[in-house]
């Protein structure tokens, strides 16, 4: 709830010596085994050797034949050693497999998905609109702003019928028409990443006032709402600089909260807060009985059975003028 204007609101390597099968895999997390002495005459499994009886030469000679690796190509490079013979070639580089390309990311890649969208829609019929904005929000999926058409990005791929929806709502002339192109743009599901919220640490004095709050919001939903409300959690911010309440919805991965301003409460004291708090209170009994979080007809019609401002916003005397007025 806000106390200035008000919202505009929108719907291995590690093988044993001579084994290069397992040198040609990759298995970084196999326990390592220390390689069994083998004796000269040995021969590897994985080498073929050819032995060639000559005369003036006391050993054999031995030629190695590679393997071939089914998936990388290797360069060899045989090293002579004392006995006159070739070692077992090692590997000294592989090419890498290719990779996917990622999928592009920033402010070029919104302008494209959003030129994509609004050229879609104005071939689908939209007209009067001047521009198109992509947002990321967890409640407004589509909203019209002057001539600008707001939409939430999870509706840049969505399929033809819920853009043609999106056209309708925003040529809409009426209220049912409105309405009807509403039920269709939310029936679609749209994936929303969970949003961080910055929360405020606790100051050391808010513990009481926070478990008086709690106990308020008890009170006001046996009063006024029969206790059919959910407790949620009510917490207070110094960041807001022109509201004096907000309820969160939350969202698949947050819990819904109502937040009120401590500026507001230590200024214009408890009565006004308690006011505020159940300003908060008619949105959370919208949100859970299925209705839009607004400030529409229906939210005007529950403010005035609670007996509360039917308004977005409402002026606030503060304390002190309170007590000068009295005075005087």
């Amino acid at each position: 709830m806000r106390s200035f204007p008000p919202e505009r609101w929108g719907i291995i390597f590690n093988g044993m010596p001579h084994d290069r099968t397992s040198q040609l895999g990759f298995d970084f997390f196999a326990p390592v085994s220390a390689p069994e002495a083998t004796p000269l005459h040995a021969v590897s499994p994985m080498v073929l050797m050819q032995v060639v009886p000559m005369a003036d030469v006391p050993l054999p000679v031995v030629a190695p034949v590679q393997p071939q690796a089914p998936f990388a190509r290797l360069a060899v490079q045989p090293e002579p050693t004392l006995l006159g013979m070739e070692a077992v070639p090692a590997p000294m580089e592989m090419e890498a497999p290719p990779q996917e390309p990622r999928p592009a990311r920033g402010r070029t890649a919104v302008r494209a998905r959003t030129a994509v969208l609004f050229s879609r829609l104005q071939d689908l019929g939209l007209r009067g609109v001047d521009g198109l904005v992509l947002m990321r929000t967890r409640t407004v999926m589509v909203s019209l702003i002057g001539r600008t058409l707001r939409v939430h990005e999870g509706y840049a791929d969505a399929p033809e019928r819920v853009l043609r929806a999106v056209v309708a709502f925003a040529i809409a002339r009426t209220k049912a028409e409105r309405q009807a192109a509403r039920d269709v743009i939310l029936a679609h599901d749209v994936e929303r990443a969970p949003a961080p919220r910055r929360r405020e640490p606790a100051r050391p004095g808010d513990l009481p006032m926070l478990a008086q709050l709690a106990e308020a919001h008890r009170q006001l939903n046996v009063q006024w709402f029969a206790g059919s409300l959910h407790g949620i959690p009510v917490r207070l911010s110094s960041r807001m600089a022109t509201r004096l309440g907000h309820f969160d919805p939350g969202s698949k991965h947050t819990p819904p909260e109502i937040v009120l301003s401590r500026t507001h409460i230590t200024r214009h004291g408890w009565r006004e807060a308690m006011h505020t708090l159940l300003h908060e209170m008619v949105h959370q009994w919208q949100h859970e009985t299925g209705r839009v979080v607004d400030h529409g007809s229906e939210f005007r019609q529950k403010a005035r059975e609670v007996g509360i401002t039917p308004a977005a916003r409402r002026d606030v005397t503060p304390l002190e003028r309170k007590r000068r007025a009295g005075t005087s």
